[in-house]
């Protein structure tokens, strides 16, 4: 297995966990009262939204030659950084 090929892996089973944690999200904010719950849905939309830029990043990334995927590597990372960022102020408004 090449290195494009094992991190392109890595890359989807962040995605997969992501994807876990906002489902929980999802189902934390349906429980929540009128207000708290469209703030917590508009969240979940950022959210999601990066989780898509992640999802075009890797699909790039997989389309890439093996001669440019060190580059498209380097934007994934930054979108992953975004995204586990969003992730975490999503976690902590949700405890509130």
């Amino acid at each position: 297995m090449s290195n494009k090929e094992a991190y392109e892996q890595k890359l989807q089973a962040k995605l997969d966990e992501l994807q876990a944690e906002v489902d929980k999200l999802k189902a934390r904010a349906k429980s929540a009262e009128a207000d708290a719950r469209i703030e917590r849905e508009e969240e979940i939309d950022r959210l999601e939204a990066k989780r898509d830029e992640m999802r075009a990043k890797l699909k790039e990334l997989r389309d890439s030659s093996d001669d440019a995927w060190d580059d498209i590597k380097a934007g994934a990372e930054r979108a992953w950084d975004s995204l586990s960022q969003s992730l975490e102020k999503a976690r902590s408004r949700f405890k509130k």
